[in-house]
Order: structure tokens, then sequence, then C-alpha cells
């Protein structure tokens, strides 16, 4: 698909229209005196990975409740 051109004059004016047009896929390129400055693309949220190694699974046993002689050693 190619992108549509439309100058800063009709971006302005037809701004709500422009988005939607974007919204359902299609790319804008607004023009400034025929060269283009910006473009207008459908927005994508970023991947969001916390950290940088895959961790294996922690087990359910480090969930479990601590044993009386370890709280003792911790000294709760």
């Amino acid at each position: 698909m190619t992108a549509v051109v439309v100058n800063v004059h009709e971006a302005k004016t037809n701004l709500s229209r422009i988005l939607a047009r974007v919204e359902a896929g299609e790319e804008i390129i607004i023009a400034r005196g025929g060269k283009p400055v910006a473009r207008l693309e459908p927005f994508t949220a970023p991947e969001i990975r916390l950290g940088f190694l895959d961790l294996p699974a922690i087990p359910d046993e480090f969930f479990a409740p601590l044993a009386d002689e370890e709280l003792a050693a911790w000294g709760l």
C-alpha cells in the first residue's frame, strides 16, 4: 500500500478524518510545500519485556512457608 500525501492545511482542516484513516491502517504523509515532513502510521505498542534473560519458572516450593527453625534464625 502506498502512502497518501496531504498538505499541512488539509491535515489541519481534516485531522479527525485523517486519524480515522490512519487507525484503519493507512499511512499518511504530511507535506509542506510538496516536501514530506512527517509520516502518520498506526501506533503499535512496544512489546514490554522485563529483564534480558529468559529465566526458568519458579517452583511452588519457593513460596512455601519457612520452617520455625529458619524463621528463628532470621529473628522472626
